[in-house]
C-alpha cells in the first residue's frame, strides 16, 4: 500500500517509492539522502505535526511537513 510521509504514524516504517513536487524540493530531499529504495521510520512528530522527525540511512532528518507530503512511501508492516 502507498501513501505519502506526512500520513505516517510514529514508529511506522516504509520505503521511498517516488518523490514529487518542484524542482527545487525533489532536489533539496535527494540531497539530504531522500531517494527511491531508502527504509524511512518516522520517529517524531511534532504537536502540531509539524515538523515531522524520520530516520533513514543511520541518521535523523528533520522535514517539513510540506517536504514530507511529496514523498510516496511503500508502507511495511512487520
Amino acid at each position: 500500500m502507498e501513501k505519502k510521509l506526512d500520513e505516517f504514524a510514529v514508529g511506522e516504517r516504509g520505503v521511498v517509492v517516488r518523490v514529487e513536487g518542484e524542482k527545487k524540493i525533489r532536489r533539496r530531499l535527494f540531497d539530504m539522502g531522500v531517494t527511491p529504495g531508502t527504509e524511512v521510520m518516522l520517529r517524531k512528530l511534532a504537536p502540531l505535526g509539524d515538523p515531522v522527525e524520520i530516520n533513514l540511512r543511520g541518521y535523523e532528518l528533520t522535514l517539513r511537513k510540506s517536504e514530507a507530503s511529496c514523498v510516496w512511501m511503500e508502507v511495511k508492516h512487520a
